[in-house]
């Protein structure tokens, strides 16, 4: 994905103040935290539909979605956002997940 800088980036003054690569890495680094949130935001959703039925293998769901919030607190991490109880929050993403967020399972 190509990343097109701001206007302010297109004075003579200030294009060469900021090198393309920086630009092309801030770019995918966005970009990687936009699919991660994505990707959160499916399996928390998934969780919360199947918590009324019975037969939903809830245990496997909440794993799934503690593993893509892990991932999710890593791409944020890499991205300068220390913060995590902003993202808890804005997601709202429950106890037992968070509980389970980095435990690695043997299956």
């Amino acid at each position: 994905m190509s990343f097109k800088p701001p206007a302010s980036l297109l004075s003579p003054a200030l294009r060469d103040s900021v090198p393309p690569l920086d630009l092309e890495l801030a770019s995918e680094k966005a970009d990687a935290l936009g699919r991660a949130g994505r990707k959160a935001e499916d399996a928390l959703k998934t969780l919360a539909g199947a918590r009324g039925l019975d037969e939903a293998p809830i245990e496997a769901l909440l794993y799934a979605a503690a593993d893509a919030v892990f991932g999710l607190m890593v791409q944020r991490e890499l991205c300068g956002l220390r913060n995590q109880g902003d993202m808890i929050r804005r997601y709202a993403i429950p106890a037992d997940v968070m509980s389970r967020v980095g435990i690695v399972r043997r299956d």
